[in-house]
Order: structure tokens, then sequence, then C-alpha cells
């Protein structure tokens, strides 16, 4: 791969939030390759215009990239078209995409281990994309693994990757039942993610981030997880849209290197298990609530 993937960033009207995210981005070795694309949706109404006007200002004076490109959306787009629409024009002009939200915090090796991955999964039609977080699960995991699907905290893919997005949630709902995949999809009964594509269906949400897990698990495609979390998600503090206090999901970012070059490429059933573990103990606890919008926080307008 030639060209470093091309950093995306999607702002809304918390400040303080994105300037987190640009900080911590900044202080990765490499980050003067990388463009960083950024779309600034507009208020959704009158008592946000403030807000996205003071993050506008606070994004026209950044620098530290190869280059920053600022799209001023015009009309509110809500998370998910934002996303959506967002990544399919910046594969348009860039062979690959590293996706961050404005309350993603990355450890100094988080783009490091990007680029690594992406230029040695590259060619690899099994896999369909990269991930920077994993759970705070206090168990044994290896230095990197695959899993079946795909993720949204702190993620990379490529255009081959992203042509397999489906926003039809009815299709793949229809895909998951008839090839009798709900109960893995759900991590054996875990977390009802089944429910939230439903959800998303019948317009109670607009999830694009469980459309991209559908889409990559019944494509059957593997994303990379790195067994040390290298984002910390800075959102969980009921300043964002449907958005709860989460910090059951709060990892410790990782200050030493991601190895990802002895990596099986193949589903890790060990570390779904232990995804599933941690699942099922927080869909058992007070934590539910808070995931629940937690996950909302990924796609509803």
């Amino acid at each position: 791969m030639g060209q470093k993937a091309a950093i995306v960033l999607f702002v809304y009207n918390r400040t303080w939030h994105t300037r987190q995210t640009i900080d911590a981005l900044l202080r990765n070795h490499q980050v003067e390759q990388h463009d960083l694309i950024v779309f600034s949706d507009a208020a959704r109404s009158h008592k946000q215009e403030a807000a996205v006007q003071d993050v506008r200002h606070y994004i026209s004076t950044l620098k530290g990239f190869r280059s920053v490109s600022i799209n001023y959306r015009t009309s509110n787009f809500g998370l998910a078209k934002s996303i959506v629409n967002g990544v399919a024009e910046t594969l348009k002009s860039h062979d690959s995409v590293i996706v961050l939200e404005d309350d993603i915090i990355t450890s100094p090796c988080f783009l490091n281990y990007m680029n690594d991955a992406l230029t040695r999964f590259e060619n690899d039609e099994r896999v369909i994309s990269i991930h920077g977080y994993v759970y705070p699960t206090n168990e044994k995991l290896p230095e990197a693994f695959f899993l079946k699907g795909a993720d949204c905290w702190g993620w990379a893919t490529w255009k081959r990757g992203w042509d397999l997005f489906n926003p039809d949630g009815k299709a793949l709902l229809k895909g998951l039942e008839s090839k009798k995949l709900i109960k893995e999809f759900d991590f054996n009964g875990a977390y009802p993610f089944s429910k939230m594509l439903k959800d998303q269906i019948a317009g109670k949400n607009d999830s694009w981030a469980v459309r991209w897990y559908a889409s990559a698990f019944l494509a059957n495609k593997l994303t990379l997880y790195p067994g040390r979390s290298l984002v910390h998600n800075i959102g969980n503090d009921n300043s964002g849209t449907h958005c709860g206090d989460a910090k059951g999901f709060d990892s410790d970012l990782t200050l030493t290197p991601i190895n990802c070059h002895d990596v099986v490429v193949e589903h890790y059933k060990d570390g779904y298990d232990v995804f599933e573990r941690f699942l099922r103990k927080a869909n058992t606890s007070v934590l539910i609530k808070v995931w629940r919008r937690l996950k909302m926080r990924l796609g509803v307008l």
C-alpha cells in the first residue's frame, strides 16, 4: 500500500471531546503522513448552533497532518448517515480509511498498528476491517486475533471492505435468519444484537454499526482486534446523543505496540468466548441499560 490511509473524523457539537481526540492523534508516530478528512455535521436545531460553530472554529485551525480537508454539512445528517456517506465519499479518492468519531482517544501506538495491519492484510479477502478497541475483559488475550464480523470504535477498512456494507436492515436480518446465524450473531444470547437490528428496521434507531457488523458477519469476513486496547472512548459521560454513563466499557490504553505479524487469519473461538462472557456479565448487571444507550449512540439520529 503506497499512500497512507485517510483519517476520517466525524464531529458535531463537542469541542472539548474533539480536542482530546485530535491531541491524542497528534501524539502518534507517522501522523504527519496521513490526510485528515473531517465531516462536520450541521446543528439539528437552533439550540446546538453555537456549539457546532465552536467546533467548526476549532477544526479550522488544525495542523500536523499531511493535509486537512473539512466538509461542512449544511443540513443535519445525523451520525449514521454522516458516517455511511462520509466513508463512501472518502473511499472514492483513497484506497483505505481509518475512521474516528469525536470522542475516541487513541494510543500513541494506534496509527502504527493500523498502518501495519492495513498493509499486511490489504489483499487478503478474508479480512474486512481492523479494529482498535477491545473490551476490558480482565482475561488473557493474544497479542492480536480475528473475530467474524466488524466493529465501530476506532476502525479501518479498504474500499473492497466497505463495498460489502449493506444498509438494508431487512435484507440483513433475513439473511441471518435464513442461515440460522442469530444465536452466533448475538454471542450465544449474551447480547441481543439482532434485536438492535430489528429496532433499526422498525425505525427505533438508525444504527449504522449493527448493519456494518451484520454485513461483515453474513459475508463470513474477519476483523482484526488487538489484545490490548488502543482506544478509549471518552463519550461515555452523558455528553453525546443517546450516550449514557458506561464506565464499565472503559479500557486502559496500551502504550506498547501491538505485533500483528504472527496472527493466524481465522476466527479465534477463544476470543469469541471471552467476548461472550464479558457481554453476558454486562447484560445481567446494571450496565445493560447504559450499554443499550451506548450502542444506540453509534447510530441514532
